[in-house]
């Protein structure tokens, strides 16, 4: 599954798009560096019933922003993802 189809999944799951995530965590003071994954892992599972890799893409959002490593760009497992910038703003602002 690539990194853009977990942030869609959690959307699809929740209602809410990664960016609105990333206000609340910000709001709850979990964006700082020196938060363990942990206490962010613990609180998306407390309050949105998120498993620990769909909390762990939302970590890496909250400590690293849309960037993510060209890893798996254009490869062909199925890792693969579209480009190096994830789409934060939720599925209805994707053009069809």
């Amino acid at each position: 599954m690539s990194f853009q189809v977990y942030l869609d999944n959690i959307e699809k799951q929740t209602g809410k798009r990664p960016d609105e995530f990333v206000a609340l965590a910000k709001a709850k003071g979990l964006t700082a560096s020196e938060t363990k994954a942990s206490v962010i892992v613990a609180w998306l599972k407390e309050d949105f019933n998120l498993g620990r890799g769909h909390a762990m893409a939302l970590v890496h959002v909250f400590k690293n922003g849309a960037a993510i490593s060209e890893k798996h760009v254009d490869s062909d497992g199925v890792h693969r993802d579209e480009s190096v910038t994830l789409r934060l703003g939720g599925l209805d602002q994707r053009k069809p």
